[in-house]
């Protein structure tokens, strides 16, 4: 397969960033890079335009790392929260993912982060406080911590009855008190069927 050799405009995932003179099959050249202002063809005087794209990939890059080291001190001072779906005994149905935390952070804060940056070894299925580490930039590290809630109310163990005077019987609706004997029911005997003749 012929290759051809083109220098980059732009950043593109597996392949480069910006000024980068890489390597790709001629056809993708040809019909995907060119065409679309991703890339331009190595010749003398694209190699002339190689100097003010590096310039530019410079400063793009150091307002990245500044943007970035800014995103992760104020980052570090909030609490995420994040309601779910709980059964009766506490249990989540499903699992809080690195998206789910990067909706959180959109709708709670306005922050706009990738959710590729947020690193979580495994989703996380239990309620409680986490800290999660994001990757921000190679060189920029920060810790978010996460609340995991529960959106459906716990129910509250009945001690309405204790406090009205003691439980009420469920038989004619009145209290039983604690010296009370409860009372005898009579036993009806039925008799017995009559065999039917022949």
């Amino acid at each position: 397969m012929a290759k051809t050799e083109v220098i980059l405009t732009h950043n593109i995932v597996g392949l480069g960033a910006e000024s980068d003179q890489v390597k790709v099959s001629a056809g993708y050249a040809r019909n995907f890079l060119l065409p679309q202002g991703l890339a331009i063809s190595l010749t003398q005087s694209n190699k002339r335009r190689l100097e003010s794209l590096r310039q530019r990939r410079a400063e793009r890059e150091a307002h990245e790392f500044n943007a970035m080291s800014e995103l992760s001190k104020s980052i570090s001072k909030l609490v995420c929260k994040i309601g779910v779906k709980t059964g009766d005994d506490g249990k989540m149905f499903g699992s809080v993912t690195s998206g789910s935390i990067a909706d959180a952070l959109k709708t709670q804060f306005e922050i706009s982060l990738d959710k590729k940056k947020i690193h979580l070894e495994q989703p996380i299925r239990s309620l409680g406080d986490y800290d999660i580490e994001l990757r921000l930039h190679p060189e920029i590290k920060a810790s978010l911590k996460v609340v995991v809630e529960s959106l459906t109310p716990l129910e509250k163990p009945a001690d309405d009855a204790n406090q009205a005077g003691g439980p009420v019987s469920e038989k004619r609706g009145r209290r039983v008190e604690a010296g009370d004997k409860p009372e005898k029911t009579e036993k009806v005997d039925k008799a017995p069927r009559a065999e039917k003749k022949k």
